[in-house]
C-alpha cells in the first residue's frame, strides 16, 4: 500500500479539501477490499478503550471512500451500549442521533435508523472527516452538515474523535473558522491521538 506524502497545505479551504480527496483516493486505490477491511478491524481495536467507557456511541455509514466505523460501532453494540446514527428529516434539516441500526435510505443516499427510532446524545461520537491537524480541526465534506451539530454534542458532553485513514492527517494547519469545533482526537488504524 503507498502513503502518499504530505506537500505544504494550501491557504484556503476549498483547495485544501480537493488536494485532501485526492491523496485520500490514491491512497484507496492500493488496497484491495481485504486490506480496507483489515484495516477497518484495526481501527476498531484502536477505538475498544474509548469504546468500552461508552453508554452511547454515536457512529455513521461510510462513503465509499471512507474508512469504516462499522466494525467499532459493532463492538459498542455488543459490550451492551447504544449505538446510534445520523438521521436527517430531508435535505434542509439538521441531523440527529437516532438510536439504533442504520436500516433506512435517508435524504443523502446514506443509510440512517427509522425516523421514529428514539434521539440519544452520544458521549462519544466518531466524526467522519477529509482531513484533521495537529490541532483537531477538521475539514469536512463542506457541507456543514457536522458544523452545525458538533457545538451541541460537545454541550451534552460527547467526546468527538475524527475518524479516517492515515494519510487524513496532515502535517500543517488547517485553517480555522469560527464556527469550527475542534475535535477531541483522532483514530486510525495506526492509532489513536488525543489532542485535548
Amino acid at each position: 500500500m503507498v502513503v502518499p506524502s504530505h506537500p505544504s497545505l494550501p491557504a484556503d479551504k476549498v483547495t485544501l479539501r480537493r488536494e485532501a480527496r485526492e491523496r485520500r483516493r490514491e491512497y484507496i486505490e492500493s488496497l484491495d477490499r481485504d486490506q480496507r477491511d483489515a484495516l477497518a478491524q484495526a481501527l476498531a481495536d484502536q477505538l475498544k478503550p474509548l469504546l468500552a467507557m461508552s453508554r452511547i456511541t454515536g457512529g455513521y455509514c461510510p462513503l465509499p471512500s471512507e474508512i469504516s466505523p462499522l466494525p467499532a460501532m459493532e463492538i459498542a453494540g455488543k459490550s451492551g451500549g447504544i449505538v446510534a446514527y445520523p438521521a436527517f428529516s430531508d435535505h434542509q434539516s439538521n441531523f440527529r442521533f437516532l438510536a439504533g441500526e442504520p436500516t433506512e435510505a435517508g435524504p443523502w443516499a446514506c443509510f440512517q435508523p427509522p425516523l421514529d427510532a428514539t434521539e440519544v446524545f452520544p458521549d462519544l461520537v466518531l466524526v467522519p472527516l477529509v482531513a484533521i491537524d495537529a490541532h483537531g480541526t477538521r475539514l469536512g465534506q463542506g457541507k456543514g452538515h457536522y458544523d452545525r451539530v458538533l457545538g451541541k454534542l460537545r454541550e451534552h458532553g460527547a467526546l468527538l474523535i475524527g475518524v479516517g485513514w492515515q494519510v487524513q492527517k496532515l502535517d500543517g494547519e488547517i485553517p480555522r473558522d469560527n464556527w469550527d469545533v475542534p475535535l477531541d482526537g483522532f483514530a486510525s488504524p495506526a492509532g489513536l491521538e488525543m489532542f485535548r
